[in-house]
């Protein structure tokens, strides 16, 4: 018996993986291939007059999922003899297929716990070879069918499709990375990758691009709503005249649901501008019908409208590229000057243009390529060219939303930066300033706004902390009145014990009676955590004043506070005035509940009665 190897051990372990991966995509091509050959399979089987077999429903079924990656088909059996193609894909069943490569290529790079997973090559690598396997399998199987695929197309585009899903797969397991590209990519780009500010320029490009496609494909698919409610009537007559029984109109609403991707792409095409052909010799454009359609009796083909020039409610689907523009602005405003950080932070005019025409681009890029698969021809005549001419439509999208999107996007950036909408940002200091200088203004300028509200003192108290700046307290603002009205020197009169039944505001350990900009906690310099290092809780006068409460509160049966041995009293030192019947009196003679007017002067903290403790 020969043991294995470590190498040997990773080697097998390599090749499992792959192997796995493999299967993966080939079980996800033969999920989305079986659910396409039940559903036509039941509407065979309901169906009352079936002009073929099990095998032919089986074929046609392949290839209807080779249609859905993109390939093209043709039908051999027309009245003229002359083989018809069939290149329109409908957009609706192309999100089934997509989607489980994405998964298996996931699920396959996607690292477990306890297990090894290979690398994104490999996964991308055999996820694909798998899927395909099932590809070449299905269009083995249609070649005799009544829709035989095209040869040149399994390769672009279904091909690509299917690598370009598992990409996205791979990408998504990897934790969706801008970057580093491959080694043979241009040097000048991965520098420019590697840049943390290009890539947020970029990723903020490609968000409100993708905010524009979206709100083109809304606006169509609104001006095909529209339109289909107007003309009601033939898009029911078209409906009912396609089939007379049940399961032949369930078919034919799967088809027409199938389309509603294709049809709101029309309608973003016709709002653009260019509009769409309706054969060889006819376009739709808002400003009317010119020639003659060669329009199939489809249900959504309804909403096709009437020959003749344009009125002003055709010309009204020129909203949809402003409002595709204007989104492209406002996704573009917003990560141009952020809400929660500081104005010094803003992008510049420059960097604002030069991101919303990125932005307008990649609207224009996804435009037209979304349009180039919305449409295709039907067949050898005048159905040759059938729905939205891409070269069009994308120079179109990039005028609208260039052209609009621009100076919106700077009128939005300096609406803004206007002053009312970062007076309220007085807690963000700006990037540029030291703290003490930032914190300083903030002071000054929460200060002159306090001055004038000095009526207003005594309904501050009580009022509700803000939940965006909790240390704001109730005394907030009465210390920054009274600051800005002794100009920044504590009133002599002021006692720093709080009265009964009220709150001190005052943090332990904080300076009491101190003035001016920070003091109060309403202030915009006051820090939480601005407390003394040390602690005066032990300190004579604080003991004195805690037996002085304490004395009080036992009705007279307390002593009075011992004198310290360390320094006794000399007995020739005068006496100051007597204190009040019922406090002990303090140095001096003052009672020992009221602060000493020379420790405002030497900043030292008055003295709590209150403040539960030890005795001393």
């Amino acid at each position: 018996m020969t043991q294995r190897g470590p190498k040997a051990t990773a080697e097998r372990n390599r090749t499992l993986d792959l192997a796995s991966a493999l299967v993966r995509g080939a079980v996800a091509a033969g999920l989305g291939l079986g659910a396409l050959t039940v559903l036509v399979m039941v509407v065979w089987i309901s169906s009352p007059y079936p002009d073929s077999g099990p095998g032919g429903v089986l074929r046609a079924a392949a290839g209807v999922w080779l249609l859905a990656h993109g390939a093209g088909l043709v039908r051999p059996d027309t009245l003229s003899g002359v083989p018809a193609p069939v290149s329109m894909v409908p957009l609706l069943l192309v999100l089934g297929p997509v989607w489980l490569a994405h998964r298996a290529a996931r699920d396959a790079a996607e690292p477990e716990e306890g297990r090894s997973r290979p690398s994104r090559a490999g996964a991308f690598c055999a996820v694909t070879a798998g899927y395909l396997l099932v590809v070449a399998g299905a269009a083995a199987c249609a070649r005799g069918g009544s829709l035989r695929p095209d040869p040149d197309t399994l390769v672009f585009p279904v091909a690509l499709v299917v690598a370009g899903a598992a990409a996205a797969g791979v990408w998504t397991a990897a934790g969706r990375p801008f970057g580093p590209l491959p080694s043979w990519s241009p040097l000048a780009l991965q520098e420019a990758i590697a840049r943390t500010l290009f890539r947020d320029r970029a990723e903020a490009a490609c968000r409100s691009a993708a905010a524009g496609v979206t709100v083109l494909l809304g606006g169509g698919a609104l001006l095909v709503a529209v339109a289909l409610g107007r003309n009601a009537g033939a898009a029911q007559d078209a409906f009912l005249g396609l089939a007379g029984d049940w399961p032949g109109r369930f078919a034919v609403l799967l088809l027409a649901a199938s389309l509603v991707p294709n049809a709101a792409l029309w309608g973003a095409a016709y709002g653009l501008g260019p509009g769409f052909s309706l054969g060889t010799g006819a376009t739709a454009t808002p400003l009317g019908l010119d020639g003659t359609p060669a329009v199939p009796r489809f249900p959504l083909l309804a909403a096709v409208p009437d020959q003749g020039p344009g009125s002003l409610l055709n010309g009204a689907a020129l909203a949809v590229p402003v409002a595709a523009a204007l989104a492209v602005a406002w996704f573009t405003a917003r990560r141009a000057v952020p809400a929660d950080a500081p104005r010094a932070q803003a992008w510049s005019t420059r960097e604002t243009v030069r991101v919303t025409l990125l932005a307008a681009l990649g609207c224009a890029a996804g435009t037209a390529l979304l349009t180039a698969v919305a449409g295709g021809p039907l067949g050898t005549g005048a159905l040759r060219e059938f729905g939205p001419v891409w070269w069009l439509a994308g120079p179109a999208a990039l005028v609208w939303t260039a052209g609009i999107g621009v100076p919106a996007a700077l009128l939005l950036r300096l609406w803004r930066l206007r002053t009312p909408g970062w007076a309220w940002r007085r807690d963000v200091p700006e990037a540029d300033e030291p703290p003490a200088t930032a914190t300083a203004g903030a002071a000054a300028t929460a200060v002159e706004a306090e001055a004038g509200e000095k009526a207003e003192a005594e309904a501050v108290i009580g009022r509700r902390r803000r939940w965006w700046a909790p240390w704001r307290g109730r005394g907030g603002a009465a210390g920054a009145a009274g600051g800005a009205a002794s100009g920044g020197t504590a009133a002599p009169a002021a006692s720093s014990v709080p009265a009964p039944g009220t709150a001190p505001d005052v943090a332990p350990g904080a300076l009491v009676g101190a003035a001016g900009p920070g003091a109060g906690r309403g202030d915009a310099g006051f820090e939480p955590y601005d407390f003394l290092p040390t602690d005066p809780w032990h300190e004579k006068d604080f003991r004195e004043a805690r037996w002085a409460s304490l004395k009080r509160g036992s009705g007279g049966l307390m002593a009075d506070f011992p004198a310290d041995p360390a320094d006794p009293a000399d007995p020739g030192d005068p006496v100051g005035p007597a204190a009040p019947a019922g406090r002990p009196a303090g140095p001096a003679g003052r009672p020992a509940d009221f602060a000493d007017p020379a420790d405002f002067a030497a900043g030292r903290p008055a003295p709590d009665p209150d403040r539960p403790g030890p005795t001393p």
